[in-house]
């Protein structure tokens, strides 16, 4: 019997920033792998990181955003990789960034848009990812953010 690996090496960040009464979603377009399409913030974990950890600076190096919070999503974005016939699973955090926050983009990005949840939801180009924003306006933007899953600052 052949067995299908499952990877875990790096995270998904839905960064969100409030305008006025709505939150506004982070979305990057890609110039490397999958150039082109727009994504949340996504990186590798490096050795010797918590994922937490990796959210947070992989949301500094793509984006150059501080986050104010981070939270666990309590989701995992999935998906099936052809050329490595394995399955990923990325644990989501949802990063809150000021309002006036402005973003600087590095080379993996040719653009930044802060969008709604209704555009980045047609913007995306797996249902995987708008599963992942589904959820996170469901959970983050119409409930209480909760104390629970709030993993930076530490509380």
């Amino acid at each position: 019997m052949q067995e299908i690996p499952i990877r875990c090496f790096a995270v998904s960040v839905v960064v969100l920033r409030a305008n006025s009464l709505k939150r506004d979603v982070l979305l990057l377009r890609r110039t490397r792998s999958l150039a082109g399409e727009w994504f949340q913030v996504t990186g590798a974990i490096e050795p010797g990181e918590t994922a937490w950890q990796a959210a947070l600076r992989e949301v500094e190096e793509e984006t150059g955003l501080t986050l104010e919070q981070l939270y666990s999503a309590d989701i995992c974005e999935q998906f099936y990789e052809a050329e490595r016939d394995a399955i990923s699973l990325l644990p989501v955090f949802v990063g809150i960034a000021r309002p006036a926050a402005e973003v600087r983009l590095n080379a993996e990005h040719s653009e930044a848009r802060w969008v709604s949840f209704d555009e980045a939801l047609e913007m995306v180009p797996f249902a995987g990812q708008r599963n992942v924003l589904r959820h996170v306006e469901s959970e983050f933007v119409a409930r209480e953010l909760s104390r629970w899953l709030l993993v930076y600052p530490a509380g």
